[in-house]
């Protein structure tokens, strides 16, 4: 059986966050950003999850000590 995998564009978040209840509560609240999306009938490989999330991805950056790449997998 052969399968073929899609290359997909993904967020890579590393959190430094010091104190670690707000690592939890950052990562929590990113977290949200993917079920939100989710419940609007997308996926994490939808062409446009990038496009889509990453205003919501900048403004936790602003309230959290975080920095985040763009790969392709």
């Amino acid at each position: 059986m052969k399968c073929r995998i899609p290359k997909h564009r993904e967020f890579v978040i590393d959190i430094k966050e010091e104190e670690e209840a707000r690592q939890k509560e950052c990562w929590d609240k990113l977290t949200q950003i993917l079920d939100d999306y989710k419940k609007q009938g997308k996926s994490v490989y939808t062409e446009t999850f990038i496009e889509d999330n990453e205003e919501k991805v900048k403004a936790l950056q602003q309230e959290y000590a975080f920095e985040y790449t763009i790969e392709l997998r």
